[in-house]
C-alpha cells in the first residue's frame, strides 16, 4: 500500500513539473533541465527500489513465517537457521519471502543476512576445504560460526550444543574491540613479560578456531566453548596445561589391558597454556607410550618450552630392522619475530623451522636436514634467584 501511495505520489509531481516547464520556460535553462533529470532519476530509484533476491535465516529455531505485518497475526510456516528464503517484497523493515516448499510469509529483517554474507562464509569453505585437520573437538553449548574471529563480527550458521567439529586452524580476537562501548579491562599488576617472544596483547584476548562440520560449512567459533577430543587415558596428565592436539603414532598389543582388541595406542600430544592470546599455538610437545609391563602411559619423550605452530604432521618410515617406525614433525619459531594476520589474528614465524622426529620402540631421536638445537622459551627470567645461605663461621 505504502509502494503505490509513493508512486502515485511521484507520477503526479512529474507531471506537476512537466505542465509548469510547458508554461513558463519555452528556452529552458541548463541548469533547470539538471535539475528535472535529478528529480526524475531520483524518483525512478524510489519506484524500482527492489528488494534483495534471496535471504538467509541467521537466528535460531522456532521461528516462524506471518501471514501479514500486524502485532496479531497468523503463523504461515516454521523456518530454521541457514534456510534460503526467496524475496517477494520488502515494507519497512519486513521481508515478504516464499520457501522452497511454496509457502509464503514475512519475515523480520533482522533475523536474515542477504546474499553477500552467504557469499562470503561459501567463500572461506572454499579455500580452507583441503585444510589439514589439526584437531577435532565437541560444542558445549549452541553456537554461531562467524566469518572473521570475534564477538562482534558477522555471524551466519548456528551449531547445536554436542556437535562434532574438525579443527583447522587456531588465532585470538580482543574480547572488547576498539569501536565497542565496553570498558577495556585494566591489564593485571604484576604481570611479568615472557622474554624470547612478543607477549600477549595487553587487552583482553579470546581464542577462536576454525571450524568445519559434517555438512562442511566453516566458520570461525569461539574456543572457550570447545572441548578438544582427548583420549581420557592422556588428559589426566595434562599437568595444568590444555592439550591442543593428540595423535596417534603406532598401537601395541597388550593382553592384560582393557582396550579394545587389548591394543593400546601411543600418542603424540601438544599442550599449550590455559591462558588466551599466546604468540604461539603450543609449547610443549610430548610423546605417550605404553608400558606393556606396568600396563599404563608413560612419558617417553617432552620438550618445552617452545614456539609451537599448527599444524603438525605423523607419517611412518622405514626403521633400522626394515619395519615401519612411526615419525612426526612440527613447526617453530627460530627467533622472536612473528607475524600476525591483520584479519583473521592467526600467528605465524617469520622465520619457521621445521623439526622431525623418530620413535624407535620408546625411544624418540632427532632425525632430518635440520638438527640444529632447539630455541626454548626463557622462563628464568621470571624467577626470582633464591638468596644464596650464609656460610658458617667456624
Amino acid at each position: 500500500m505504502l509502494k503505490l501511495v509513493s508512486m502515485r505520489m511521484s507520477m503526479r509531481l512529474q507531471q506537476s513539473l512537466a505542465l509548469l516547464f510547458r508554461r513558463k520556460f519555452r528556452v529552458a535553462s541548463p541548469a533547470f533541465l539538471l535539475l528535472f533529470v535529478w528529480f526524475a532519476a531520483g524518483c525512478r530509484h524510489l519506484q524500482h527500489n527492489s528488494p534483495p533476491d534471496m535471504v538467509y535465516v541467521s537466528v535460531r529455531g522456532n521461528l516462524y513465517l506471518h501471514d501479514r505485518v500486524a502485532v496479531v497475526s497468523n503463523r504461515v510456516a516454521e523456518v530454521e537457521n541457514g534456510e534460503p528464503l526467496q524475496v517477494i517484497e520488502r515494507a519497512g523493515r519486513f521481508f515478504r519471502v516464499k520457501t522452497a516448499k511454496g509457502a509464503e510469509g514475512w519475515i523480520e529483517q533482522s533475523a536474515v543476512v542477504d546474499s553477500g554474507v552467504y557469499d562470503q562464509f561459501a567463500r572461506l569453505a572454499a579455500t580452507n576445504e583441503k585444510d589439514p585437520i589439526v584437531a577435532t573437538g565437541t560444542l558445549d553449548n549452541v553456537l554461531y560460526m562467524h566469518v572473521l574471529p570475534g564477538r562482534m563480527t558477522q555471524h551466519f550458521y548456528l551449531e547445536p550444543a554436542g556437535t562434532k567439529v574438525e579443527l583447522l586452524a587456531r588465532a585470538s580476537a580482543p574480547q572488547y574491540p576498539a569501536q565497542s562501548s565496553a570498558p577495556a579491562p585494566k591489564p593485571v599488576a604484576g604481570a611479568q613479560a615472557v622474554p624470547g617472544l612478543p607477549q600477549a596483547h595487553p587487552e583482553v584476548m579470546e581464542d577462536w578456531w576454525l571450524g568445519r562440520d559434517s555438512r562442511g560449512r566453516t566458520g570461525w567459533m569461539l574456543g572457550s566453548r570447545i572441548y578438544v577430543n582427548v583420549p581420557d587415558d592422556i588428559a589426566q596428565y595434562a599437568e595444568g596445561q590444555q592439550i591442543v592436539g593428540a595423535y596417534i603414532l603406532k598401537k601395541v598389543f597388550d593382553p592384560e589391558s582393557s582396550f579394545p582388541d587389548h591394543m593400546a595406542a601411543e600418542y603424540l600430544t601438544l599442550e599449550a597454556p590455559l591462558k588466551s592470546g599466546q604468540p604461539f599455538d603450543y609449547n610443549e610437545v610430548r610423546v605417550f607410550t605404553w608400558s606393556v609391563r606396568h600396563h599404563r602411559y608413560e612419558t617417553a619423550f617432552r620438550l618445552r618450552p617452545i614456539a609451537g605452530f599448527l599444524p603438525v604432521t605423523t607419517g611412518t618410515t622405514s626403521g633400522p630392522k626394515g619395519d615401519e617406525t612411526p615419525t612426526f614433525s612440527f613447526v617453530i619459531a627460530d627467533n622472536a619475530n612473528v607475524i600476525t594476520d591483520p584479519a583473521t589474528g592467526i600467528t605465524r614465524p617469520a622465520a619457521p623451522r621445521t623439526i622431525r622426529y623418530q620413535m624407535i620402540d620408546t625411544v624418540v631421536k632427532r632425525i632430518g636436514p635440520d638438527v640444529g638445537p632447539v630455541p626454548l622459551l626463557n622462563h628464568a627470567a621470571n624467577r626470582k634467584a633464591k638468596p644464596r645461605k650464609r656460610a658458617r663461621r667456624k
